[in-house]
């Protein structure tokens, strides 16, 4: 399955390659990667519109770059590291414009989490959200990535550029910060 999934991959990044299929495979790439791009920023930028306008970003940057696309690593490798670079930078410009430090960032995540009205779910899972949001950001991307994305550390190392100890040990943290906020939290 995984070399199918490498095929596939090879074969739309040939088509995005070629002049008279670029725009159908472009949509094709839209489709399969739409959602789980659209849940990692979300995930990382808590905030509905601007997920939206980075998944915008994220595509418009695949699209400029795709004859950069060296296929040294998966498409959706490549994919997540555009998107995850793009919450990270929008993350860096709403703390300057803000004014708020890194360590105000949990109490306005925390904020945002509460406002939002476009997340259904129960308590628990709203609980669950905030203790993410208390994690510092390279923890909670790690976190979200393997927790949420069911992501290898592998891929996880190529995206982030970051060793697989690291993001193990980064992982194990989290969890044990997320154990902590509902033990303080109950």
């Amino acid at each position: 399955m995984a070399d199918e999934k490498q095929l596939d991959d090879k074969n739309l990044v040939a088509r995005l390659r070629d002049p008279s299929e670029c725009r159908k495979a472009f949509g094709d790439l839209i489709r399969l990667y739409s959602e789980p791009l659209y849940r990692h920023i979300r995930r990382m930028v808590q905030s509905h519109d601007d997920a939206n306008d980075l998944l915008q970003n994220t595509f418009l940057k695949a699209w400029q770059n795709i004859e950069n696309f060296r296929g040294e690593a998966k498409l959706s490798t490549w994919l997540y590291k555009i998107a995850s670079n793009e919450a990270i930078t929008h993350l860096e410009k709403e703390r300057k414009r803000a004014g708020i430090s890194l360590d105000d960032e949990e109490a306005h995540l925390v904020n945002l989490i509460a406002s939002d009205t476009n997340i259904d779910g129960d308590e628990l899972a709203r609980k669950l959200r905030e203790a993410i949001a208390a994690l510092p950001e390279k923890q909670r991307l790690v976190f979200n990535m393997r927790y949420y994305d069911e992501m290898k550390y592998e891929q996880m190392s190529e995206i982030l550029g970051t060793s697989v100890g690291a993001l193990k040990a980064s992982y194990h943290l989290a969890v044990k910060k997320i154990e902590s906020f509902f033990e303080r939290n109950d």
